[in-house]
C-alpha cells in the first residue's frame, strides 16, 4: 500500500495505436518556461566523457557568471571526492569544454580564470571564445506539470460505418499570395575577444626532490697487477655465490677498481663477498649496477695504525700529603706543611 502508482501515465501509454518497444526509455516531454538550461547532445552524449565529466559540464553551464567551480567548491555541493572531480574537470579541459588560465592581479595575487564553452567546435573554427553567462533562462513562475504532454502518438479517430458514401465537397481555388519582400540581412556583431593576461601565468616550483649525482666508484691508491688479478679472480667468481650476480667481461674491467680498492684497504674476500651477495633483490634487472652501488656505498675505512689503536696518555696526578703540623690533606709530591702552616712558619721566623 506505501507504493505510488502513477496511474495516468499508465493510462497514456496504454493509448498508444502502435507497438510500444519492450525496453527502452519512453520520454514524457513538458515545454519548460521558467528555470531551464540549453546543454547540446554533444555534451549530454558525449562518446568519450566520462558520466561525472558530463554531470559537471551540465553543472557547470547552468550557474550563474561568477560562481565558484574549483575542486573544494564541487567537492562540497557533491558526493564525489576531490580526486574524481579534479579527473572530471581535466577531462573537460582537454576537450574543450572548459578553459582555465592562471592570471596576476593588479595587487599581485595570482588568480586562476575559468572559462566554460558550450560549443568547443565553434570556438575553434572561430577563433575567438566569447565570455557569456548561461543559458537564457525565463524569470516567470513554473508552470503546473501537464501530463497530457506525452511524446506519444495519439490514436486516430475510428470513422463510423454508413451506407451510402456521402459526397465530398469540392473545394474552392484559393488566392496565390503574393510574395512578401525579403528583409535585409542584419550586421552580426563582432564577438569582444577576451583580453589577454598582462604577465605570462606563473609557473609554481617543481615538488620533485632533486636527483644526487651518483657517486664515483673508488680507486686504490696504486693498482698493482696482483690487485689486478685477484679482483678480476673474484668478480667472475661471484656467479658461483650468487647466480644473479653474472657479469660480462666488460662489466668486469669496470668494477675492478673498486675491489681493489676494498681490498687494498685490507677487507678479505669473504667479507667483500658477504656484502656484495646478501639480501638480493629478487628479480635482480642490473647485477653491474647492483655491485657498483654496492662496492661505493659500502667501502670500509682504512684500517687505523698502531699510534691509532693506543690508548691516550693520562696526565701525572699529585699525590695526596698530611700536613705534619695541622694533620690537613693536601696534594705535593713531597712531604711536610700544607700552605697556611707554611705561611705561620715564615712569620714565626
Amino acid at each position: 500500500m506505501d507504493t505510488q502508482h502513477d496511474n495516468a501515465l499508465t493510462h497514456a501509454l496504454a493509448a498508444i495505436p502502435g507497438p510500444v518497444p519492450p525496453s527502452g526509455v519512453l520520454h514524457a516531454v513538458i515545454p519548460h518556461t521558467s528555470r531551464f538550461t540549453v546543454v547540446g547532445n554533444h555534451l549530454a552524449q558525449h562518446a568519450e566523457l566520462s558520466l561525472v565529466a558530463i554531470g559537471i559540464g551540465v553543472h557547470i553551464q547552468s550557474l550563474p557568471v561568477g560562481s565558484k567551480v574549483g575542486i573544494k567548491a564541487l567537492a562540497a555541493r557533491f558526493p564525489e571526492g576531490e580526486v574524481k572531480i579534479a579527473c572530471a574537470l581535466r577531462e573537460l579541459e582537454a576537450h574543450g569544454y572548459l578553459h582555465r588560465t592562471r592570471v596576476r592581479l593588479p595587487k599581485g595575487r595570482v588568480a586562476t580564470r575559468t572559462v566554460f564553452c558550450n560549443q568547443p567546435g565553434a570556438v575553434l573554427r572561430g577563433g575567438v571564445v566569447p565570455v557569456v553567462g548561461p543559458a537564457v533562462r525565463s524569470t516567470g513562475p513554473a508552470p503546473a506539470p501537464v501530463r497530457e504532454h506525452l511524446r506519444v502518438p495519439e490514436p486516430a479517430p475510428v470513422p463510423e460505418p454508413t451506407a451510402v458514401p456521402e459526397p465530398r465537397p469540392v473545394p474552392e481555388p484559393r488566392p496565390v499570395p503574393e510574395p512578401r519582400p525579403v528583409p535585409e540581412a542584419v550586421p552580426v556583431p563582432e564577438t569582444v575577444p577576451v583580453p589577454e593576461a598582462p604577465h605570462a601565468p606563473v609557473r609554481l616550483p617543481s615538488r620533485t626532490a632533486p636527483t644526487q649525482p651518483r657517486r664515483p666508484l673508488p680507486h686504490p691508491h696504486a693498482l698493482t697487477p696482483e690487485l689486478r688479478q685477484a679482483s678480476s679472480a673474484f668478480l667472475a667468481d661471484l656467479r658461483r655465490h650468487a647466480e644473479e650476480l653474472v657479469l660480462s667481461e666488460q662489466d668486469v674491467e669496470e668494477l675492478i677498481p673498486g675491489v681493489a680498492a676494498w681490498l687494498e684497504r685490507d677487507a678479505t674476500t669473504d667479507a667483500i663477498r658477504r656484502a656484495l651477495t646478501a639480501d638480493l633483490p629478487q628479480p635482480l634487472k642490473h647485477p653491474a649496477r647492483l655491485v657498483r652501488h654496492r662496492l661505493t656505498a659500502l667501502l670500509p675505512p682504512p684500517l687505523p695504525g698502531i699510534h691509532g689503536l693506543a690508548l691516550p696518555r693520562r696526565a701525572p696526578v699529585t699525590p695526596f700529603q698530611t700536613c705534619d703540623g695541622c694533620e690537613r690533606a693536601f696534594r705535593s709530591h713531597d712531604p711536610g706543611h700544607c700552605r697556611d702552616c707554611r705561611a705561620q712558619c715564615w712569620e714565626a721566623a
